[in-house]
């Protein structure tokens, strides 16, 4: 999760095989107050839409092909999206969090944290 600056406001590391809704509701929990939040269609759920909503904020995702109901959804707005592309691209500059060297967990997402403060928090 990121801010409209591109600084990193939540990190959560999941296995491969994890839906994004599924960590996108602990991530939800975390995030301060917005206007519109952005994602992208693997965050498409019900169960997101009305965690974001309940939180005063406008979910601004797009809506995945199968979708009976179509949500509301602007292009032009998802265009801020980027930012959290930026992000992993500004992250991906240290080597260790590219290659991902470490195998365990929690020291990958300790590595992650320390790039992220070096990055944008120093």
């Amino acid at each position: 999760m990121t801010d409209r600056d591109c600084r990193p406001i939540a990190f959560l590391l999941t296995g491969g095989q994890v839906a994004d809704c599924i960590a996108g509701s602990v991530l939800l929990k975390q995030m301060p107050a917005a206007r519109i939040l952005h994602g992208d269609k693997g965050y498409d759920s019900n169960a997101i839409r009305r965690q974001v909503e309940e939180n005063g904020t406008m979910p601004n995702i797009p809506p995945k092909a199968n979708r009976r109901w179509k949500s509301c959804f602007s292009p032009v707005l998802y265009r801020d999206r980027n930012a959290i592309e930026r992000m992993f691209c500004r992250l991906k500059d240290f080597r260790r969090v590219a290659t991902r060297y470490d195998r365990n967990a929690a020291n990958f997402l300790a590595a992650v944290c320390i790039a992220a403060t070096v990055s944008y928090w120093l």
